[in-house]
């Protein structure tokens, strides 16, 4: 009998009820609504969370490239029942800033539960803007210097070192317009308030396949089935290559089981056909990683991003 009880118990840490009562569980966005991290979030608690089982909920909460959002879940209850969708660049770029001040360290005070795509990213511009190919923007940069811009979802955000890269490989004087997530970055685009931005092509798919934004290369050599035509911009920009990924993190100090929950979740979940097929149409590339494998990424990218903040100067604002 004591068997039976002590395997009940274990059951029901592992089906979620320490996450609350009501069984919800908050998905937590340091993105506004509409751009990949928004929507990853909104994917993760449709499809993830029933498997835990309970309901999942989204919320936003910007600023500081996805770090108030993180703020939320380190000081967040270790059981699980607040969760952030956690980019690359709000876990591995914005730490390493000089000078940021972090009102949460994900080094230390995070810790990733599963990965669970893979972003592929992509240069855009306004398809009725100027500038109608890789060639013609940068012989446009180099003719004028400091005279067009790019946007981001913000200062140490993925999109803001793609093209601090890209303008450390080019010689390039580019400058930096940084927003609050990379929905408001892309509204700016389309207005002509910026000229360019590289993002994962799930922050934009929408505008590309409406006719909107124009997609001038691709930021790695692996390619994309939605777009086969798409060249890499290392065709311009040779060893020029970037890419992300998209996960869920949780506090450092999240309780064993409630992990195990969330990785068994999401692994349940990207075998739901329709999830992954909608996160290949997001431009996303479904890619689970268990707690472990996921870790020893982060670790990896926490590296090479600082390595390229060094090379480029990059500091908080």
């Amino acid at each position: 009998m004591r068997h039976l009880l002590l395997a009940g118990l274990a059951a029901l840490a592992l089906s979620g009820p320490a996450m609350g009562q009501d069984r919800t569980v908050r998905v937590i966005s340091g993105f506004a609504a509409g751009g990949a991290g928004d929507l990853m979030a909104r994917f993760i608690a449709e499809y993830a969370a029933p498997h835990l089982p309970a309901r999942g909920v989204v919320e936003n909460r910007t600023g500081a490239n996805g770090l108030i959002a993180a703020e939320v879940v380190a000081r967040s209850a270790p059981d699980g029942g607040t969760v952030l969708q956690c980019p690359m660049g709000t876990m591995t770029i914005t730490p390493n800033l000089p000078g940021a001040s972090l009102p949460v360290d994900p080094r230390t005070e995070m810790t990733g539960i599963a990965n669970v795509a893979l972003s592929t990213y992509g240069l855009v511009v306004a398809a009725n803007g100027p500038h109608k190919d890789v060639a013609g923007l940068l012989a446009a940069a180099r003719a004028k210097p400091g005279g067009l811009s790019y946007a981001s979802a913000g200062v140490g955000s993925a999109q803001h070192l793609s093209v601090e890269l890209l303008k450390s490989k080019a010689g390039l004087d580019i400058v930096h317009i940084p927003y609050r997530g990379a929905t408001p970055a892309v509204v700016d685009i389309l207005g002509g308030r910026a000229d360019f931005m590289i993002t994962n092509l799930g922050d934009v798919m929408r505008q590309i396949q409406g006719g909107e934004l124009r997609l001038l290369a691709l930021g790695d050599n692996a390619g994309s089935p939605l777009f086969p035509q798409a060249r890499p911009i290392s065709d311009w920009v040779p060893g020029l290559e970037m890419a992300g990924w998209f996960g869920l993190c949780g506090p450092r100090a999240i309780t064993a089981d409630a992990a195990r929950a969330w990785v068994e979740a999401i692994r349940k979940g990207l075998e739901n056909p329709t999830f992954r097929q909608r996160l290949l149409d997001s431009g996303l590339t479904p890619n689970f990683e268990d707690m472990a494998t996921f870790n020893r990424r982060i670790a990896a990218d926490l590296q090479s991003w600082a390595e390229v903040i060094r090379a480029a100067g990059v500091k908080a604002d």
